[in-house]
């Protein structure tokens, strides 16, 4: 059945418009009519069945029926990657969202070097991915800021997993003896030609940093951020349940 994200409050008869976007997949690609359902959902009310109540000159009329799936939320964990080609940053949205990351943070470094990033270009890879991959929220993309921002501004208690390609301990035993053990992480991936000395230094400075290896070959950073969330999710993360 197809899923659709939307914005408005979901409970027992809500009218729910979706974009104008979302009316003409449903009208003129899935040639959908009244009284067909699907399931919606808006990040905070869980997963509803719903029918199309009404087919208007521009959009459609949804109407919430009955709540299939409550509302959860995945693993804490906030994939931080370094603004690299417009390709590249897309893909990593999307994987993201698809292996559950919560949040997708854009930082710039010394080695910076990107295109121009769209943010409703992020968003709506992030929708459509957690449309597909039965989410039942939407991974949060924030603004490109400084690293050192970030990193002044870091939230106690959480992690930070640093994939540093010049050398660290393996992912996985960095990840399960982490000490104390954290509920909420971080990962963080590097730009083209990696950190700068002084970057690698002030992170594996920090008492949140865990400096982990990918392995002996030198990744892309979309590569690296599957293979990084990936490894977090088997040791730490919800694939056990």
């Amino acid at each position: 059945m197809i899923r659709l994200y939307v914005t408005g409050d979901l409970s027992p008869g809500a009218a729910v418009a979706p974009t104008l976007d979302q009316s003409r997949y449903l009208t003129q690609v899935m040639r959908l009519k009244a009284g067909d359902e699907l399931l919606v959902f808006n990040g905070r009310d869980g997963e509803w069945r719903a029918s199309i109540a009404e087919v208007l000159k521009k959009g459609v009329i949804l109407r919430a029926e009955a709540q299939t799936r409550p509302q959860t939320l995945g693993p804490d964990l906030e994939l931080i990657v370094a603004v690299v080609r417009k390709a590249r940053v897309e893909t990593i949205v999307e994987k993201a969202a698809e292996l559950g990351a919560r949040r997708v943070r854009l930082v710039l470094t010394k080695r910076t070097n990107a295109d121009r990033i769209r943010l409703d270009r992020l968003d709506a890879i992030a929708e459509e991915a957690a449309e597909q991959t039965g989410r039942l929220d939407v991974p949060r993309i924030d603004d490109p800021i400084k690293l050192d921002a970030l990193l002044t501004d870091w939230e106690a208690g959480r992690r930070l997993m640093f994939c540093d390609e010049t050398g660290g301990a393996p992912a996985i035993r960095a990840l399960t003896q982490a000490s104390p053990p954290a509920a909420k992480w971080a990962i963080l991936i590097g730009p083209e030609g990696g950190f700068s000395p002084e970057e690698g230094e002030r992170l594996r400075a920090l008492p949140f940093t865990a400096a982990v290896s990918l392995g002996p070959r030198i990744l892309r950073a979309d590569t690296a951020a599957i293979a990084a969330m990936t490894l977090w999710q088997a040791a730490v993360g919800d694939w056990d349940r």
